[in-house]
């Protein structure tokens, strides 16, 4: 297929609040665009037009398919009426700027600010009115957030987001509204401090999730509150619970989350996955003394948690299940030797002193660059750059890996301790052990897989 000839690209953008103002609407953007193509003779043209679209981001249709234009090689020139159009972020203004119009050698040019990235003034001017063009916005957005926290300081509702389950949004007088459910929201708390669970509440009052029952309890806004950025101010709403009663339910939260873990002595409560289903697993007695791990898509009781009604997974003796398990923690061995940590150290040496070399000579680049004003040192100077940036990537990924496995090596050796003393443990502290280095069980009719929350 024989490649389109360069054209230059006329990018056009109009967000729906400049729309009314005048010299940004897309016609008078067009008409004094295409002028400047006449006058310099830039004849093989393109339009690439987004209405309506905010300069906030760069995810846009005419965006994306001039970008993709760009990369097949078929632009000389982007052309815009100002600086802004292109985008209002200084983050994404230089990524369009050095990572997709330079590297395919397109020019890049701002008819209102007289920019040209041909020219080295050109190339200076962008990095300053994108500075602008950034500082703008966020004065804008510093502004709007001001006047949203005056506005919930006078107990108004900030608007926008979801509103709190129970209450309607009354956008005349500017504040919540209790509804229908708001009853619903009361029991909540009333079976709660009862003794009920969210699981259970959940189920009676017909809450499609146990974590909406919790939200629920934990919103400080149903006691006549509003928490704006992690502050508090007393709303103008109407309260469908007392401040009592709120504080009451935050006590008697944080005292059941300082009760011991729930099992009795279930080592493995809440790490069981069935591996037929993906349903969660859990101990169910069987007969006096017996006890066996099932899969709860067959327990009718939690209609919730079925995932399979008709899974057949095995079921096995809870005790089996639980010494297959501390036996694959304690089967661990701490791996790697003092050799391969002193390799690892030394190819960190090595990226380390390969940094640090290619640091100075960017420097001494800049340095030349600064003195004689050669043009011709900004493609060295751009080379030395990625080059550096690809040493500095590698030198972080290889650092992760090193601390990674120095962790690793650490775990296992805290794993070998914790053998020698196991039987001495009481039931909650061997609880916690198995849950700081356990992540999940899967079991799947005879085999049992352990996932640690380490690499093994």
């Amino acid at each position: 297929m024989e490649r389109r000839e360069k054209r230059a690209a006329v990018y056009i953008r109009v967000s729906t609040e400049s729309q009314r103002d005048e010299g940004y609407s897309i016609d008078a953007q067009k008409e004094l665009l295409e002028a400047y193509c006449i006058s310099r003779e830039l004849k093989a043209r393109e339009f690439y037009i987004d209405g309506g679209f905010s300069g906030s981001n760069i995810e846009r249709p005419a965006m994306a398919k001039l970008i993709s234009d760009i990369r097949r090689g078929e632009i000389s020139h982007v052309i815009v009426y100002k600086l802004d159009r292109l985008s209002r972020s200084q983050k994404d203004t230089l990524y369009l700027i050095e990572d997709i119009f330079n590297p395919a050698g397109v020019v890049f040019i701002s008819m209102n600010e007289n920019m040209d990235t041909s020219t080295p003034i050109g190339r200076a001017m962008l990095g300053i009115m994108s500075a602008f063009a950034q500082l703008e916005r966020e004065t804008i957005r510093e502004r709007t957030r001001m006047g949203m926290q005056e506005r919930v300081k006078n107990g108004y509702w900030p608007g926008g987001g979801k509103i709190p389950f129970g209450y309607d949004y009354d956008k005349t007088k500017g504040i919540l509204v209790p509804n229908a459910d708001a009853e619903t929201v009361q029991k909540a708390y009333e079976l709660y401090l009862a003794g009920y669970s969210t699981d259970r509440i959940a189920e009676m009052l017909g809450l499609r999730y146990e974590h909406l029952a919790l939200q629920i309890l934990k919103r400080k806004t149903n006691a006549g509150y509003i928490v704006y950025n992690g502050v508090e101010y007393k709303g103008r709403h109407e309260p469908i619970i007392s401040l009592e009663t709120y504080e009451k339910t935050m006590a008697a939260m944080q005292e059941r989350s300082r009760r011991p873990i729930s099992g009795g002595g279930y080592l493995l409560t809440g790490l069981l996955v069935c591996g037929k289903c993906g349903a969660k697993m859990r101990y169910q007695k069987w007969g006096k003394t017996d006890c066996k791990i099932v899969c709860y898509s067959s327990d009718k009781s939690k209609r919730h948690l079925i995932r399979d009604p008709n899974c057949d997974n095995k079921r096995h003796s809870a005790w089996e299940i639980e010494d297959i398990v501390l036996k694959d923690l304690f089967a661990l061995r701490v791996q790697g030797t003092k050799t391969s940590g002193e390799k690892a150290e030394s190819v960190l040496e090595m990226l380390r002193g390969q940094e640090n070399g290619a640091k100075a000579k960017l420097r001494r680049l800049y340095d030349l660059y600064g003195d004689s004003g050669d043009e011709m040192l900004l493609e060295t100077i751009s080379a030395q750059k990625k080059t550096l940036a690809a040493l500095s990537r590698r030198l972080s990924e290889e650092e992760d890996i090193q601390k990674k496995a120095d962790e690793i090596r650490k775990t296992r050796k805290e794993i070998e301790k914790i053998r020698e003393s196991w039987p001495l443990f009481s039931v909650e502290e061997k609880k916690k052990v198995i849950r700081s280095c356990v992540e999940k069980i899967v079991i799947t009719d005879d085999v049992v897989d352990v996932y640690y929350t380490f690499d093994v």
